[in-house]
């Protein structure tokens, strides 16, 4: 083995070019792997995670996937009657004995429910009229479930508790009505009942889905305002593991009837579109390596191709085929590993100058979320290491067929 690395090594070093050549394109191939995957990687983690913390893993809400039948159905659906000009039972909405659905979803370690209740107001301000969808929440257990207070411009959740009428709206709705931080609007409920808010908290613009259309209030201030008191229409659970939400969400659903919906449901069809973006990812970073590993196949067929003679030699005086095979398989691995080694740093160079990038979003400066983990380093040496084996094993096949003595009969 030391006489064949040997070999290997000065036919390298006597096609410098090439060599180098081979060596740059496979360090410039795992270089723009990793910046690429890096990049893609990194954004779709960071969009999952923004999906995940968006709203909390688990939303229980009143609605039923399949509706109760009603009375009349019971008592006579096996039998020959027709029911005629019954009226159906309605029942009030809301979440019937949600202390114990909090206490069964908190005994997960780790989880923890905030209950909150949702309805619809009208905000007015000097004739200027505003539809709102109030929601009614515990601002000490939304901070650990929900990001609302990382999306606030100004104020803090916990101002609900200690302002009287506390009331926390987007940037966009703040700005329609005319109104900031310390003003007072007033608020119509659908049953007439109103109440003066005052305005504790300003949503950024742009961070959140309802921030165009829904305002928090303390809990009990929304259930005054709703007329609906001790009700409570929506709990949000958020787990330690969110990726258990899926099965959390079903056993509650089956033990307590009402929809519980996981954040992988709410978000399927963004799932699999995922899926599709990662089999194109890779298939291009991919190619980006087999580019790359044509280089060293025409190192290596080439110096098959000048040591024609040599390798006559080489047989003549007792190599087998094999050891003729492993000598430019060497040939190749180490065109690879040294490529691979310069192309980890030409990787994280890039995805150095990448970070560094700063794109103002919504007034705030904002970075790309790239991916720094070993995995794709590995997968890039993997990958490169394979192909060069591959491209040097060609030729080297073909190097060890030769026939030493029309080779030599030729030269003479």
């Amino acid at each position: 083995m030391p006489l064949l690395l040997y070999i290997a090594i000065r036919h390298l070093a006597r096609r410098k070019r090439q060599s180098v050549v081979a060596v740059i394109g496979v360090a410039v191939g795992v270089g723009f792997f990793l910046a690429v995957s890096a990049l893609m990687v990194g954004s779709q983690n960071d969009f999952i995670t923004r999906l995940i913390d968006a709203a909390p893993h688990i939303v229980v809400t009143d609605e039923i996937r399949s509706p109760r039948p009603q009375p009349g159905t019971i008592v006579f659906g096996q039998g020959a009657v027709m029911l005629r000009h019954f009226k159906t039972r309605t029942e009030a909405r809301g979440i019937k004995d949600w202390p114990a659905l909090v206490a069964s979803a908190e005994i997960l370690s780790g989880s923890i429910a905030s209950a909150s209740l949702s309805g619809g107001v009208t905000l007015k301000l000097g004739g200027h009229d505003e539809a709102l969808g109030v929601i009614g929440i515990d601002p000490e257990k939304e901070i650990r479930v929900s990001t609302i207070e990382s999306n606030l411009r100004a104020g803090h959740l916990r101002d609900l508790e200690t302002t009287q009428g506390g009331l926390i709206v987007g940037e966009e709705l703040a700005a329609r009505l005319g109104v900031g931080m310390g003003d007072v609007v007033a608020a119509t409920s659908a049953s007439g009942a109103t109440r003066s808010l005052r305005i504790v908290g300003l949503l950024k613009r742009g961070q959140t889905a309802v921030a165009e259309t829904s305002g928090y209030v303390l809990l009990r201030e929304a259930q005054s305002l709703l007329e609906r008191p001790f009700i409570i229409n929506r709990i949000g659970i958020k787990l330690r593991d969110p990726y258990a939400a899926d099965s959390v969400a079903k056993r509650l659903e089956a033990r307590f009837g009402y929809k519980a919906q996981s954040w992988q449901e709410r978000s399927s069809d963004i799932l699999s579109v995922l899926v599709t973006r990662n089999v194109i990812m890779y298939t291009v970073v991919s190619a980006i390596l087999l580019v790359a590993s044509f280089g060293i196949y025409t190192a290596v067929s080439t110096s098959v191709s000048d040591k024609r003679r040599d390798i006559a030699i080489l047989r003549s005086i007792g190599f087998s085929q094999s050891d003729l095979q492993l000598v430019f398989v060497i040939e190749g691995l180490i065109v690879a590993v040294i490529g691979i080694v310069l192309g980890w740093a030409l990787g994280f160079g890039l995805m150095s100058a990448l970070g560094s990038l700063r794109f103002p979003v919504a007034g705030e400066d904002q970075y790309l979320p790239l991916d720094h983990g070993v995995r794709q380093y590995l997968i890039a040496a993997t990958a490169s290491l394979i192909a060069g084996i591959i491209a040097a094993w060609l030729p080297a096949r073909k190097a060890a067929r030769v026939d030493p003595v029309d080779i030599l009969r030729g030269a003479a």
